[in-house]
């Protein structure tokens, strides 16, 4: 069904997907369509912006919303269903106060730049949620993880790796895992003392270790880099931050950043190993997430989603949240991308699909390794804002594929194999998706080997989900009637 078929306009539609859930729940839920496969049992957690608000006073940037943690228990016949609020200084303060008390990265605290100055964007946790060390990690780029129980979603506090992280203690919400070791790598960026990209090797053991720090004296915005079985690999766009801007807080975080197309994009290869780190300059990318990376003889190669529309009209999309305006974004259009990085200097582009799309996924057990598939959340000609649709790209063919869901707002699609040894695709893609006509929520199951056949589940929430970002899928089995938490016994209370 096409927008233009649906009574309801296309404005009213958007702010569906958008619109807050500010109940917490825990449910066994009723409806399913389809069979669930009985070999995928496991925990899916996803996360995302609950809600833009302090008490009653509205936000406004998909990026200052209430961290709030989705946690669906599939043990092979049902499904259940619990949300929790990650309970950070600004969650607490918008339970208590209609004032705005802290910065956001799209939106300033009323009253100026003396209301401001000084003061960092407030940590959210909104951004990714993952496992490390059998607990969960609710990330948030400019700032500290914080700690979840994996069964009641409990909110344990803010997370330094024992004071491990850096000055700032930024810990990028994109970690990226060696299928081999089992390490966890990542970054943060600082801007202060020094603007430089840190980097850190995680072990299995839960223990932070510090590896490479990157000086950058025009240090880039970047949001999610990949792993090599030799390198970290980052894409950095011209998207350079007026410090100027930042210091005096005359503007919110993201309206001090700048699309510098002259300065080109640099891809920076530090070696896992220890060593001189490499810089190629290509022209100017412009792009939020990347696929998979892997080493090819000498050469490097990184999968990405790059964008063709302009900052302005990007930035523009990000602040739309709680405004009344009939007008409807467009979402950027974009092309699912590889470049490859020779022992030579130069970068070789290929473009994969010129479908558009985003939040690109693969078999995270190929991490390091060539990929045969990637998986998108994509784009209809009939949806200008929002994602309606799954999407395969085959690597060996160049073949697409895809699964369609009219009027909705579709994921991240997660890749779940059928077993630890099973083939790459011979699994599910597990998704949300925002059924925004009915304005009910569901988590969908689909064959990765074959999505024009459809879902295999459906399991229908009794509300909406608001739109969200990353989440991650374990084997474990949580505990679906572990305690509630109740507020008087959280931390800080």
């Amino acid at each position: 069904m096409a927008i233009d078929e649906v009574t309801m306009p296309a404005a009213d539609l958007y702010r569906r997907a958008y619109a807050p859930l500010t109940d917490e729940l825990d449910y066994r839920v009723e409806q399913l369509d389809g069979t669930l496969p009985a070999e995928l049992t496991g925990t899916l957690y996803r996360i995302g912006p609950g809600r833009h608000q302090v008490g009653k006073t509205l936000l406004h940037s998909i990026f200052d919303g209430d961290g709030m943690v989705s946690q669906f228990v599939l043990d092979g016949t049902s499904v259940h269903y619990r949300n929790r609020y990650v309970r950070t200084r600004h969650f607490e303060h918008g339970q208590a106060s209609d004032r705005i008390r802290y910065r956001g990265v799209g939106g300033q605290i009323p009253g100026g730049p003396l209301a401001n100055i000084g003061r960092l964007p407030a940590n959210v946790a909104n951004t990714n949620i993952v496992d490390c060390a059998g607990g969960l990690l609710a990330l948030w780029e400019l700032g500290n993880p914080h700690r979840i129980d994996p069964d009641s979603l409990e909110t344990l506090g803010p997370y330094d790796f024992g004071g491990r992280l850096g000055f700032l203690g930024a810990f990028s919400a994109h970690p990226k895992w060696d299928p081999v070791t089992g390490d966890m790598y990542n970054f943060g960026l600082d801007l202060l003392p020094t603007p430089r990209i840190r980097t850190y090797r995680v072990d299995r053991g839960g223990r932070l270790h510090r590896l490479a720090s990157v000086p950058m004296l025009d240090l880039p915005w970047n949001h999610d880099f990949a792993l090599t079985q030799r390198y970290l690999v980052f894409v950095l766009d011209p998207l350079l931050p007026e410090i100027g801007k930042i210091a005096m807080a005359t503007h919110s975080f993201i309206d001090s950043l700048q699309f510098k197309r002259s300065k080109g994009t640099r891809f920076l290869l530090v070696p896992k190993a220890g060593g001189k780190p490499r810089i190629i300059e290509h022209e100017a990318l412009l792009h939020v997430h990347l696929t998979n990376a892997y080493d090819d003889g000498d050469d490097v190669v990184v999968e990405l989603v790059r964008f063709d529309t302009e900052w302005s009209e990007f930035r523009r999309m990000t602040g739309t949240v709680n405004i009344d305006s009939p007008d409807v974004p467009q979402f950027p259009t974009s092309r699912l991308m590889q470049y490859r990085i020779t022992q030579a200097g130069t970068v070789i582009e290929r473009e994969l699909t010129d479908i558009s799309g985003e939040f690109p996924q693969y078999d995270w057990r190929r991490s390091t390794r060539r990929h045969r598939y990637s998986y998108l959340a994509a784009k209809s000609p009939h949806a200008p804002s929002l994602l309606d649709s799954i999407v395969k790209v085959d690597h060996a063919n160049g073949a697409t594929t895809r699964c369609d869901f009219g009027i909705s707002s579709v994921g991240e699609p997660l890749f779940v194999p059928r077993s630890p040894d099973a083939a790459e695709d011979d699994g599910w893609l597990l998704f949300l998706n925002h059924a925004l006509v009915e304005n009910r929520s569901q988590l969908v199951i689909l064959d990765a080997r074959d999505l024009e056949r459809g879902p295999l589940a459906t399991a229908w929430l009794e509300h909406h989900v608001p739109w969200g970002f990353h989440g991650t899928f374990t084997r474990r089995i949580a505990a679906a009637g572990s305690p509630i938490p109740q507020p008087d016994d959280l931390p800080g209370r």
